[in-house]
This record gives structure tokens, C-alpha cells and sequence, in this order.
């Protein structure tokens, strides 16, 4: 019985563990929205070109500066970032902050809901466009 007793609680204590997760990630389809801001000098999704900003499919897991046929600043190509959710959010916030004297003028997006919407938006697409 005692046995069946901590069973019972570990298991609420990893569906809430779980459940709390869930619950901070990101809204992908309110990222669309949050996007909106970025798509003046960005691109995703399928068919997507570089535009003032590099086009932004397969971010996660790419390395800063490495978008073919995007003249990127030396400070963001020798930035040695590899994006990931963290470093993303990170930059999102502040870019001139994260890579001092990137070309990037956008000054951030100061809402950490935003940043967590924006992020499960981005990071949905692959490398070729398509989404995951």
C-alpha cells in the first residue's frame, strides 16, 4: 500500500512537472502574430528569401551568421552563437546587447510571453520551410 502511495504522488508531481512545461511554452499561432513585427526585414516558411534580415527557416540548432547569400555583419558572423531557444530569447531582447555591433535595428521585444510565442512559431519550420 505504502508503495502504491508514492507511486500515486511521484506521478502527480511529474504531471504537474509536465503539465507546468506545457503551459510555458509558447503559442506558435500567437507567434504568427508576434511575427508580423519582424516580417518588415524577415522571411520563414516555404519559398522564404533573404531580405533586409536573413530568411529565418531551421533557425534552431543553426549557427549564427551562416544563411547563404546574406551579407551579415563581422560581429554576427563571428559571434560564435548557435541558436537554440535560450540564446534566441536572449537576443530577442536586446540584439545590439547579445551581438554588439550587429546591423540588426530592431530594439527588442521586451514581453517574455512574446519572446515564448515568438520562439514556438520560429522554431516549428526546417531548414527547407516546411514545418515540423
Amino acid at each position: 500500500m505504502k508503495k502504491f502511495a508514492v507511486l500515486t504522488v511521484a506521478f502527480g508531481l511529474l504531471s504537474a512537472v509536465s503539465a507546468g512545461s506545457a503551459m510555458a511554452a509558447g503559442d506558435a499561432a500567437a507567434g504568427e502574430k508576434v511575427f508580423n513585427k519582424c516580417k518588415v526585414c524577415h522571411r520563414i516558411g516555404e519559398g522564404a528569401k533573404n531580405m533586409v534580415g536573413p530568411e529565418l527557416n531551421g533557425l534552431d540548432g543553426r549557427h549564427s551568421g551562416s544563411v547563404a547569400g546574406f551579407n551579415y555583419s563581422d560581429a554576427n558572423k563571428n559571434s560564435g552563437l548557435t541558436w537554440n531557444e535560450a540564446t534566441f530569447k536572449e537576443y530577442i531582447t536586446d540584439p545590439k546587447k547579445k551581438i554588439p555591433g550587429t546591423k540588426m535595428v530592431f530594439a527588442g521585444l521586451p514581453s517574455d510571453k512574446d519572446r515564448d510565442d515568438l520562439w514556438a512559431y520560429i522554431s516549428q519550420f526546417k531548414a527547407d520551410g516546411t514545418k515540423k
